[in-house]
């Protein structure tokens, strides 16, 4: 695999919908996914929301960032969870949504009705989450991914499947939340794709790695190759630059060293091996790399501030 299959393959993605809203404009709300949406467990460690507008239209802003307007068939994800205004137009003030909101029922999500009476608009919320908190996709990222899911052959078969889900999610369709989950999984995907695609020839930045010809190679060897014994300069060989200018280069894009590169992915690898694998902490330290359990234990604890062990034990594992 390519090192963007690689990253994909280890964020482990777990969809779900948490809202179903209908508003009518005048309309403007605040929104972030927080712990009240895990009511059973712990919020995984990382979260990236996302909205799909099933009718109507709306407008997305993040901070002091120009407001983003979205159509029905368009979603929008928020790959770092920011918080965030959804609006019936720029400008209007958020309102309380408590005496509006519908609590779930029997594992359903909540409902949202409000508004003004005007123009309609419904949408689905939902959110992606994932155990491995520090993933160079993801702190790559923009603040907000808008998908027109129409546009293109590789969303245009999931945009028919997300639109049927969601008839039947607002149906009350058995299953029809966790079938939504799984299509946001692959919108995310495609969104990157489409990121990528489009990302300016100047741009920094761990994707922008990717479409170097020189970073890219050495990041696909190094994900290709996680346990090897490597150095910056066997790299550096391997991609035919001098090994100043290779690591220059290097983390010029990526923003970080080679090997520190390195260090942080083989204990991204770890966490979720220790996480899906019964193997042993030993065992997990050699496949990705470390000569020693001991060597793998300091450097585990010094990234995540606790043991392997007791992430094991956190994450239900063992």
């Amino acid at each position: 695999m390519d090192a963007l299959s690689h990253v994909f393959a280890a964020v482990r993605l777990s969809g779900g919908v948490f809202l179903d809203a209908e508003f009518t404009a005048p309309w403007c709300v605040s929104s972030q996914v927080g712990p009240e949406e895990f009511p059973q467990g712990v919020m995984p460690a990382h979260l990236i929301a996302y909205h799909y507008v099933v009718a109507g239209r709306m407008h997305v802003q993040v901070g002091d960032a120009a407001p983003l307007s979205v159509e029905a068939g368009e979603i929008v994800l928020l790959p770092r969870n920011d918080a965030h205004l959804l609006s019936s137009a720029p400008g209007l003030r958020p309102s309380t949504i408590d005496e509006h909101l519908e609590p779930p029922i029997d594992g359903s999500p909540a409902m949202l009705r409000m508004g003004g009476g005007g123009e309609a608009t419904r949408i689905v919320c939902g959110l992606l989450g994932c155990d491995a908190p520090h993933n160079p996709l993801v702190a790559t990222l923009p603040a907000i991914l808008k998908l027109a899911m129409r546009d293109g052959t590789g969303g245009a078969w999931i945009e028919t499947s997300f639109r049927h889900a969601a008839a039947e999610f607002a149906a009350g369709g058995v299953g029809s939340a966790a079938v939504l989950g799984k299509l946001a999984e692959l919108l995310f995907v495609e969104a990157v794709r489409r990121y990528l695609d489009k990302l300016p020839a100047d741009q920094a930045g761990w994707l922008a790695g990717l479409q170097d010809r020189v970073v890219g190679r050495a990041l696909a060897l190094l994900h290709a190759r996680v346990a090897h014994p490597w150095t910056t300069e066997a790299l550096a060989q391997e991609v035919g630059l001098s090994r100043s200018a290779f690591a220059e280069r290097f983390s010029a894009l990526v923003g970080t060293p080679p090997m520190h590169y390195l260090a942080n992915w083989r204990l991204q690898l770890a966490a979720l091996r220790l996480r899906d694998s019964p193997a042993s902490t030993a065992q997990i330290a050699y496949e990705v790399g470390y000569e020693s359990e001991a060597a793998f234990c300091r450097a585990f604890k010094r990234h995540f501030d606790t043991t392997p062990a007791a992430w094991r034990r956190r994450q239900g594992a063992g």
